[in-house]
């Protein structure tokens, strides 16, 4: 039996009931929102999801520590949890579908695990180190093929870096380039297409950890690469002194990644 099989079907356990709350919640009609210090929107759906993944984790996983984004991090040791109730708040709040519960496992600062749960279509991605990556029940394998003038590259819907600038190769890539650019909302069903081999590449420049660990999981063990943008490792993750900061990462093929770290890391 693989090292984390027993994980990844707790991990399935994980994402029903986030999903139980999440699903009844969007369709609620008196959804409360507020904005967190960093302008971002937070809603009660997302707390109660969370807090309801720390309560099992907390009950079945005792000696793990948890990472979330509401909630920050409880616990010490090699393995954390890490989660994202709901990855796409402002799709969750407009109304639009395009939001996923997010989970994932570091052990010793490795992505070992992940789940992405696409909950509106109810496509449950998921994968653990040695389990192959799965949507459903089918296996997904990233593409390893060139990129093409029909591939489709999944792009942060906020591409301003972190001193508010925008990069000179979102400009490129939509006037000098045959790709199809697609901005979903979520980082994780963007990286999930890439374990998927729906999309060669996905670029996410202001997210979190929380939005890396599952979907991370899910390119590896798919066959994919994920980096930071100029193409360094992000793994091993140090968690110590980790309090939210922005973790920008490129998940993508094998042949697809060195030309994207190529053209992110040009003038």
């Amino acid at each position: 039996m693989a090292l984390y099989g027993d994980d990844l079907r707790f991990a399935h356990v994980l994402a029903d009931a986030a999903d139980d709350i999440t699903n009844r919640r969007f369709r609620a009609l008196n959804l409360e929102v507020e904005t967190k210090p960093d302008l971002t929107p937070v809603t009660d759906a997302d707390r109660a999801a969370e807090e309801s993944l720390r309560n099992v984790l907390r009950r079945a996983r005792p000696r793990d520590a948890v990472l979330g984004e509401e909630f920050g991090r409880s616990g010490h040791g090699p393995r954390c949890w890490v989660i994202d109730p709901i990855d796409g708040t402002n799709n969750f709040v407009a109304g639009l579908g395009n939001f996923a519960v997010a989970i994932g496992l570091l052990d010793a600062g490795w992505p070992v695990l992940g789940i992405v749960y696409d909950v509106t279509r109810d496509r449950m991605y998921s994968a653990a180190k040695g389990c192959g990556a799965w949507l459903g029940d089918q296996p997904i394998k990233v593409l390893a093929t060139p990129l093409a003038d029909s591939s489709l590259i999944m792009m942060t819907s906020n591409p301003l870096d972190e001193q508010g600038r925008l990069p000179a190769y979102p400009i490129r890539w939509l006037t000098q380039t045959n790709w199809k650019m697609r901005m979903l909302g979520t980082a994780a069903i963007e990286a999930a297409n890439v374990a998927a081999g729906v999309a060669h590449g996905a670029v996410t420049i202001n997210g979190k950890l929380w939005d890396a660990i599952g979907p991370a999981a899910l390119v590896l063990e798919a066959g994919g690469v994920v980096t930071a943008l100029d193409g360094k490792p992000i793994f091993p993750f140090d968690l110590r002194n980790y309090s939210g900061a922005r973790v920008p990462f490129l998940a993508a093929g094998p042949s697809a990644h060195g030309v994207l770290v190529n053209d992110t890391t040009k003038g």
